[in-house]
């Protein structure tokens, strides 16, 4: 299994900005995509964005125009999440994971907390 590690999460006043930083060793050597997905407190965990082994990138419609998901030019293990203009409802944990056949499917990291205050 891959050890998939966030970080950059914190405490950032309403319209700040965040940058979460995840680490999947193996994940584009095994051909996996790999997601950002979040969980606020009482709520369902959600979809924020996705890159796919292709190297395309899917948004959630409530994230488009205001978080973008890269990938590391140099460590193509190493995917980010910038996260601009943020809200009271970006309070979340949020994950990275990857997805697809085989090894790719299931490898979680352990959250990176992101709150937003007024």
């Amino acid at each position: 299994d891959a050890q998939l590690v966030e970080s950059g999460g914190g405490s950032v006043q309403a319209g700040g900005s965040l940058t979460l930083t995840c680490t999947a060793p193996g994940f584009t050597a095994n051909g996996c995509g790999l997601d950002w997905a979040r969980q606020a407190e009482g709520k369902q965990r959600e979809w924020v964005s996705s890159i796919r082994k292709d190297g395309s990138v899917g948004t959630n419609d409530f994230a488009k125009g205001r978080f973008t998901l890269t990938r590391d030019d140099e460590d193509k293990d190493t995917v980010y999440l910038q996260m601009n203009s943020l809200e009271l409802e970006d309070t979340a944990q949020y994950f990275c994971k990857t997805f697809g056949a085989g090894w790719c499917a299931g490898n979680w990291g352990q959250a990176t907390q992101v709150t937003v205050s007024s």
